[in-house]
């Protein structure tokens, strides 16, 4: 009996460990199949089932199917880019618990319904760029949990449903490119919690709308490039970021948005080359305090440069910098407005580009004694080359500039007005006035008193420094102000319009009872009555009988 025949005929036709397809090229130490570049028009056979990577790209394959490739179990990765596929079925991929790396790129796909990556816990990389796909479905990387990079860039995408990325709670790097996408929401990036790496280029959307990033908290780089419709940046776009660097580059913005990036605090990257922006203006990145690297290449500056020592360092190396071809030119002092950088010799640069320490004009000591509620100024006023910044420290170390809100505050000129104030604000003040020379402080000293039982009598009166204090005169001024209670207006006038509610309330109700009743009495009633004898019965007949008479009520 010849039983082994078809045992025979089974081992000879089944998958063999170190069998490889005749066309491809296989690696049984790394168990790798390559088969790119075959003009394949399906997965072929006499793949061995141990494989781990198999290339299939640049082939001829038109669709997956549920079953297409559950031979191979313990694949993690997978190269399926620049065939013709247009069609991946629900399933296809049921059965790779292993795979690690997923690449559709340079296909034929429109449309990936939900299910196609089912399964896939452990992959780690997806790319389906350059394809044709118009639209993201809702939940469609539902199952990508440890996903940790996704290509959707190059696709003929127009939309991006709010729960595309649902499911992604892994992912570390998107990349969306080339699209024809409008506008990106933020609930549909919501779900990318642990993002970090963000790549937004060649895209069609013209603004960057207000928290546009929310609860993106762990992205750290942010890329924009090639947005050339984008030409405002609202300043809460950044809104709760901790961008370590940030790329806005090719667009049409034509000032740094400076409100922008007030945010970011803990930026140390800044590319704003090839905008058109025209002006820097002074203070745009004084709040980026960890800023290590700026680039501002291809724009359009025409900004005036003050030549003093705040350019000193860059004349030491304008022989190695590279102005883009154009180079800049002094617009002061007067002595060497118009002149270029490059013209001064080694041997001036100590001459002209020099900065006078500030020097505070009138040390005079001020010291004010203020009632609560009053209003108190302080003079600081300071000469300096350039012109010194005036800032003031309280008592309780804060900083007070000319940018402060609250009852403090600094005025154009240096000068500390402090409103209402209150005992707690008693103490010595600093005035610092600073330039890129050096700095120059002076002290004030605030005592303030509790407001007086019968401090009335001082409404309507202004006050100077003199009625409180003989001994110093500094023209520093004080102010009593006396407002009217807006609390006590409202709750006066309320009281008023109750009271006289009310009696106009009683008034109705008293003529609807009266009105009510008005139909219930009688106006017409009898009385009956008999004549009594005074020494006999009362008769009830005759004259002396019982009588009755009506009575008409008026």
């Amino acid at each position: 009996m010849r039983w082994w025949l078809p045992v025979l005929a089974l081992v000879l036709l089944s998958p063999r460990a170190g069998a490889c397809p005749a066309r491809c090229e296989c690696a049984p130490q790394l168990r790798s199949v390559l088969c790119h570049r075959k003009r394949l028009t399906a997965i072929p056979e006499g793949i061995p089932t141990e494989t781990r990577v198999l290339e299939l790209n640049k082939n001829r394959i038109r669709c997956l199917n549920p079953g297409d490739l559950s031979p191979y179990p313990l694949l993690e990765e997978l190269d399926f880019s620049e065939n013709i596929i247009s069609n991946v079925e629900p399933g296809a991929f049921s059965n790779l618990f292993n795979l690690q790396t997923l690449r559709l790129r340079g296909n034929q796909l429109k449309l990936i319904p939900p299910g196609v990556f089912t399964k896939l816990t452990n992959l780690t990389l997806l790319d389906i760029s350059e394809n044709k796909l118009v639209i993201l479905l809702d939940y469609m990387f539902q199952d990508l949990r440890n996903l940790k990079s996704l290509e959707v860039g190059d696709n003929d995408l127009v939309y991006i449903s709010q729960r595309a990325f649902s499911g992604l709670l892994g992912l570390e790097q998107l990349t969306i490119e080339k699209c024809n996408l409008t506008s990106i929401s933020a609930e549909s990036l919501s779900y990318l919690q642990n993002l970090e790496v963000l790549r937004l280029r060649h895209l069609s959307i013209s603004a960057l709308e207000d928290q546009n990033f929310k609860k993106l908290y762990n992205l750290l780089q942010l890329e924009i490039d090639n947005w050339p419709l984008l030409e405002e940046v609202s300043p809460t776009s950044f809104q709760g970021l901790n961008l370590t660097s940030l790329s806005i580059t090719y667009t049409n913005i034509t000032a740094v948005p400076a409100a922008a990036l007030r945010n970011l605090v803990y930026l140390r990257y800044l590319n704003l080359s090839y905008n058109p922006i025209s002006t820097v203006l002074k203070g745009s990145f004084k709040d980026l305090i960890r800023l290590q690297e700026l680039h501002i290449v291809g724009a359009l500056l025409v900004n005036p440069l003050a030549c003093d020592c705040r350019l000193l360092w860059i004349l030491q190396r304008r022989k190695t910098l590279n102005f883009d071809g154009q180079q800049p030119m002094c617009s002061s002092p007067p002595e060497i407005q118009g002149n270029a950088l490059r013209d001064f010799p080694d041997s001036v640069l100590f001459e002209y580009f020099t900065c006078q320490k500030p020097k505070i004009r009138d040390r005079k000591l001020q010291h004010v004694t203020a009632r609560e509620g009053q209003s108190v100024s302080f003079l600081c006023r300071a000469d300096g080359e350039p012109d010194p910044s005036i800032a003031w420290v309280s008592p309780q170390h804060r900083m007070i500039t000319t940018r402060s809100t609250g009852r403090a505050t600094v005025l154009p000129g240096g000068t500390l007005e402090i409103r209402f104030a209150q005992v707690q604000d008693s103490g010595t003040y600093i005035c610092i006035a600073s330039n890129a020379g050096g700095n120059d402080t002076y002290f004030a000293t605030l005592t303030v008193k509790g407001r007086p039982a019968d401090g009335a009598h001082h409404a309507n009166q202004t006050l100077y420094l003199s009625d409180f204090n003989d001994t110093f005169h500094n023209d520093t001024q004080v102010f009593l102000k006396f407002t009217l209670d807006l609390k006590t207006i409202l709750v006066s006038t309320a009281m008023g319009c109750i009271t006289f509610l009310g009696v106009v309330l009683f008034c109705f109700l008293l003529l609807f009872v009266w009105s009510r009743g008005r139909g219930q009495h009688k106006n017409n009633f009898s009385v009956e009555y008999s004549f009594r004898k005074v020494d006999g019965p009362t008769t009830t007949t005759g004259q002396g009988g019982a009588r009755k008479f009506n009575m008409k009520m008026i």
